[in-house]
């Protein structure tokens, strides 16, 4: 009895600011997540890489939030700049999230400094409300919401820079229109991030070219211009980015662990998990939150070298 009401308070104050005024996702893997959270970033990574994030937040506490995640970008020659796909779905207590986004990023080159891109991310949001009201239920009571949901236009826009030392920094804002569906009373706020990110190489690359032992530190800041929350991510990478290890803290929310690995058998191939600690009021009655990584990345082979001979030397 406990848990449930528990569960049926933190679902109602969930609600609240989900219709109201909600911050967006929350990744302990949001290094994988730049291009959802800055459109500026889509593409600027080599190869077309397909990533995908499962989150199972506050585990055993029923109608918690559950997310998926599917991110497809790359720069590919036919199109100036960098394109991608994003898609989300996020499960909380009886109501259900659907988002989809195109990207696209245009960069531009300062010798001597990096790239300088800014980027836009053009889709829908949509919201489902399904509610099975155990007994006693009163058919007629206006309070107790019935099934209802609906779809609105949704944009992003964001600008960013990689440096050529190992460190990008980026300024967006995401839900420009503030997307209202007024059958279910909700309303996207617009949120605005900072991400910064450096890489710090312990070694040398390999004598192939791959890249060597490394310690990378990312942040993202977040607010809706009502509350403002941080992460902060330290990870190690091992030779050949064989495996990965790190620690992410929340401010006031959580400490993540996760791991990563490489397989040999399958290059470009990356498997990620982590935990995360609850150190809100949910930690007495939460297992933690689970969040499970799988990430890919296929590099276009380079174009064929077009050669002649001259008749003569034949």
């Amino acid at each position: 009895m406990k848990k449930n009401i528990l569960t049926l308070s933190a679902f109602v104050a969930l609600s609240g600011a989900c219709l109201f005024g909600q911050q967006d996702k929350l990744l302990t893997h949001f290094i994988y997540d730049k291009m959802t959270i800055n459109p500026a970033s889509t593409g600027l990574s080599k190869g077309i890489s397909a990533t995908s994030v499962y989150r199972n937040q506050w585990d055993k506490i029923n109608g918690a939030p559950n997310s998926v995640l599917l991110n497809v970008e790359g720069s590919v020659p036919m199109v100036p700049g960098g394109l991608g796909m994003s898609f989300y779905h996020d499960a909380i207590g009886k109501m259900r999230q659907n988002s989809l986004l195109i990207n696209y990023s245009f960069p531009y080159r300062i010798q001597g400094l990096g790239t300088i891109a800014a980027g836009i991310g053009v889709g829908m949001v949509n919201i489902g409300f399904d509610p099975k009201w155990i007994p006693p239920v009163t058919l007629n009571d206006p309070l107790l919401p019935g099934v209802n949901g609906g779809t609105n236009f949704d944009v992003n826009f964001g600008v960013m820079l990689k440096g050529d030392q190992n460190y990008y920094f980026g300024v967006s804002m995401a839900h420009l229109t503030k997307a209202a569906i007024k059958n279910v009373n909700y309303s996207n706020a617009r949120n605005l991030f900072i991400m910064a990110g450096y890489t710090h190489a312990v070694t040398a690359p390999t004598a192939n070219g791959l890249p060597g032992k490394r310690i990378d530190a990312q942040m993202v800041a977040r607010t809706e211009f009502v509350k403002f929350s941080t992460e902060l991510n330290v990870r190690y990478l091992h030779d050949k980015d064989l495996f990965y290890g790190g620690l992410t803290y929340r401010i006031t929310d959580g400490i993540g662990l996760m791991g990563g690995f490489n397989p040999p058998q399958i290059p470009n191939f990356t498997v990620g998990y982590s935990y995360d600690l609850t150190l809100n009021g949910l930690r007495d009655i939460s297992n933690g939150s689970h969040e499970f990584l799988l990430k890919y990345v296929y590099f276009l082979p380079p174009p064929p070298v077009q050669k002649s001979k001259h008749p003569r030397w034949l």
